[in-house]
């Protein structure tokens, strides 16, 4: 069928070209050899030509299919990077959560801490000044009583001055 296509194409332009009071020319001839030479061509190098552009065809289907699990391969790559930066933002806010507790424990701590701090240096406080007076009040009482013992107005008895460091002791 593709023979007799073939053949009525290239017999179309022999016919438009046909003059009836023309010269004669070889042209009928060219065109048959033509035929003829396109035919053997075709008889000849169709299986190979065939073959190569089916050839063709499946080396290319086999690169495309090579490329497309590539491409399947990089969206899997890019949907398990996805998945491990959702896992790592997880991860993240976790960490900052628990540092902001972990924060807030040793601000409490910290505070606890000074609190102590305080009213153990209150303590202290308060001690020393107990122990600064009394040592203020026994220098008063030792001044006292050492002018009133070397004062030659005030006569006192060995007796009276026991009794009287007594009192001031207890």
């Amino acid at each position: 069928m593709k023979r007799i296509l073939l053949l009525g194409l290239a017999l179309v332009p022999v016919a438009l070209l046909a003059n009836e009071g023309a010269v004669e020319t070889d042209l009928v001839q060219r065109t048959v050899n033509f035929i003829i030479f396109a035919g053997i061509l075709w008889y000849l190098l169709a299986d190979k030509i065939k073959a190569f552009f089916a050839e063709r065809s499946l080396s290319i289907q086999g690169e495309l299919d090579k490329v497309q699990d590539t491409l399947k391969a990089s969206q899997d790559k890019v949907k398990d990077a996805q998945k491990k930066l959702e896992e790592a933002k997880k991860i993240a806010t976790e960490i900052i959560d628990s540092a902001k507790a972990d924060i807030d424990s040793v601000k409490q701590k910290v505070a606890t801490a000074v609190d102590s701090d305080i009213v153990n240096l209150n303590k202290s406080l308060e001690e020393m000044m107990k122990v600064e007076t009394s040592k203020a009040k026994k220098e008063v009482v030792t001044k006292v009583l050492e002018e009133l013992l070397s004062s030659e107005n005030i006569k006192l008895t060995q007796q009276e001055l026991a009794n009287i460091v007594l009192k001031k002791v207890a």
